[in-house]
């Protein structure tokens, strides 16, 4: 049974379906691998144990009826905690949210449970979702799998931690800027961020709702399009016959591999030398829109998270850790005239980047170019934070800038992730792709 940790969620589906696995035992593996892990409250707020036997039994009735609802049925995984569920603290990593508990499941949980999805429980998480390292002194900082001294990746960072360390089959997350990519990168999994707008953020606590996406953290992309089915409620992506031989990609040359370190840089090279063997066709790009709109991002974001947060923030400042709260406060002093004209420009640099990569399947790019940090030093030497801080979600907030889909894929070089960008709304043309590439890549 300890190999069910290890699995992937479709593999897990596939063994329910079968007979082979009953989501009863598969789920007390879970609960107590959960319980008897020495971190587990570092990764998980609470574990739901009642509600995750009872959907599980649920599930195994169906099951023995022969009347699985989804691939998935019957399958724990976690939820960052800021998706709301019912009767359970939904804190945001923040002490500003203390004591906040809805009454009803978001939308996504609801759909996913649905679908036969079993809760076991809320993971940590950078404070209100606004840092991509996952450091969270005034809760807790999820560890990461590669290095102990290390960041895990934020913000969903204990939705990373819940998989990599084998206390979820998946982890569902948000990416406002790279909250979904960054921490999957950084502990080997495949992380998706889906387009702003294609799934609703009702019940999601708020960071920036023009930039807020959800996606799943897993162990492959199998998983992602299963998972993005059932959050949505809808039919996965079919990655049936994709190959990459004839895919068109665009290799991004400017933005992305500024300050690049080298083992990522390595990590990417090899990549690259993959993809190429197994038949993509690679054509280096230069996208100089990237760079205008990479420099409005500190204005839109902090504006709309400030504008969101302001009165809470403001109430009690003194209980949010330094750090957030100052990036918070950077967009205290925004001119609305100066938030609208930035989105005008935005939109033109989306317009722009659309026509160039139009002839192109996916868009290439090292999902970070930053190992994980370490946290002590984070916490003690005030220049290493704000560089390291800068370039941790540098490379992923591209695609939350230019409104785009896109899939971080492990390379094989620990805590080194490879990023394939689609097109917006593109998610199952970009899962089609990301298949091959996984294959190629490992």
């Amino acid at each position: 049974m300890q190999d069910w940790l290890w699995m992937t969620a479709a593999d897990l589906g596939r063994g329910i379906g079968s007979g082979a696995i009953d989501p009863v035992a598969l789920t007390k593996t879970y609960l107590d691998a959960i319980d008897a892990h020495p971190d587990r409250d570092r990764i998980y707020t609470v574990v739901t144990h009642d509600r995750a036997l009872a959907e599980a039994g649920a599930a195994a009735e169906r099951a023995r009826a022969g009347l699985r609802i989804s691939p998935l049925d019957g399958v724990p995984i976690s939820w960052k905690d800021l998706f709301d569920s019912a009767g359970v603290a939904t804190e945001a990593g923040s002490r500003l949210l203390t004591g906040r508990v809805p009454d009803v499941d978001a939308p996504v949980l609801a759909n996913a449970t649905a679908q036969g999805l079993v809760c076991l429980g809320k993971t940590h998480m950078s404070e209100l979702a606004f840092s991509g390292l996952g450091l969270n002194p005034t809760t807790a900082t999820s560890p990461n799998v590669n290095d102990p001294r290390a960041v895990p990746g934020g913000s969903s960072s204990g939705a990373a931690a819940s998989v990599a360390f084998g206390l979820a089959a998946a982890g569902i997350g948000s990416d406002t800027g790279g909250s979904v990519r960054i921490p999957s990168a950084w502990q080997d999994l495949v992380g998706l961020k889906t387009t702003a707008g294609r799934i609703t953020l009702k019940g999601v606590v708020p960071l920036c709702l023009k930039f807020d996406t959800i996606g799943p953290l897993c162990r492959s992309v199998e998983d992602a399009g299963l998972l993005l089915a059932a959050i949505e409620g809808g039919k996965p992506a079919d990655l049936a016959g994709a190959s990459l031989k004839g895919v068109r990609m665009a290799v991004l040359t400017n933005c992305v591999l500024d300050d690049l370190r080298p083992e990522p840089k390595a990590a990417y090279e090899t990549a690259l030398e993959k993809l190429r063997a197994a038949g993509a066709e690679l054509v280096e790009v230069a996208a100089p829109e990237v760079d205008r709109a990479m420099a409005l991002s500190g204005l839109l974001f902090t504006a709309e998270a400030y504008g969101l947060w302001r009165e809470v923030i403001e109430a009690n400042p003194d209980v949010m850790f330094d750090r957030i709260l100052e990036r918070f406060r950077a967009g205290a002093t925004a001119l609305a005239a100066d938030y609208v004209a930035a989105w005008q420009v935005l939109e033109q640099t989306r317009a722009e980047w659309a026509a160039r990569m139009a002839g192109f399947d996916a868009v290439l790019a090292p999902t970070a170019p930053i190992l994980p940090p370490d946290a002590q030093r984070l916490m003690e030497d005030d220049a290493y934070y704000v560089t390291e801080n800068l370039l941790a979600l540098r490379n992923t907030r591209v695609g939350n800038m230019m409104g785009l889909s896109a899939l971080t894929l492990p390379t094989g070089t620990p805590s080194c992730g490879v990023m394939l960008m689609g097109r917006a709304m593109g998610e199952e043309a970009l899962l089609r792709i990301g298949a091959v590439a996984e294959k190629a890549l490992t």
